[in-house]
């Protein structure tokens, strides 16, 4: 699993949810990764469970019926240090968006969850290059 170095954004403001999420999706689809519509299965998401995983970490994606959009497996990080809005109790610092194909997505997530299951890892990520936080996803 890579993660591209033009796929990470840092020290970004905070915008709505919404607006994150259609961002995160215009990339996917101008790059390939997906059709336009894993753009809407990702907000349809939200609506039925928020992606806010605790920790400081959103990991958007689209629903189950939306696989057959992605045509290959991606993913977009943006770094929020002020905390995005997220309808959680906590605000997101780190926000991963996923479009996987098959059971890829569990590699994803299980890469995601050990490298920031602390909020140690979570300030690392936040003090870091988009070289070393593309080479940490290689690793």
């Amino acid at each position: 699993m890579v993660l591209e170095k033009n796929h990470i954004f840092l020290n970004q403001q905070p915008d709505t949810k919404e607006n994150v999420i259609r961002r995160i999706g215009a990339i996917f689809t101008s790059e390939g990764y997906t059709n336009e519509e894993y753009t809407q299965a990702m907000l349809e998401k939200e609506k039925i469970f928020n992606t806010y995983m605790g920790n400081f970490v959103a990991l958007p994606h689209g629903v189950e019926e939306a696989k057959k959009e992605i045509k290959k497996t991606g993913i977009v990080l943006i770094t929020v240090p002020d905390g995005q809005d997220w309808g959680a109790a906590e605000k997101p610092k780190v926000i991963i968006g996923i479009a996987a194909v098959g059971n890829e997505h569990l590699e994803v997530l299980s890469k995601i969850a050990l490298s920031f299951s602390d909020a140690d890892g979570i300030d690392r990520l936040l003090s870091m290059t988009e070289d070393e936080i593309s080479a940490m996803f290689e690793g």
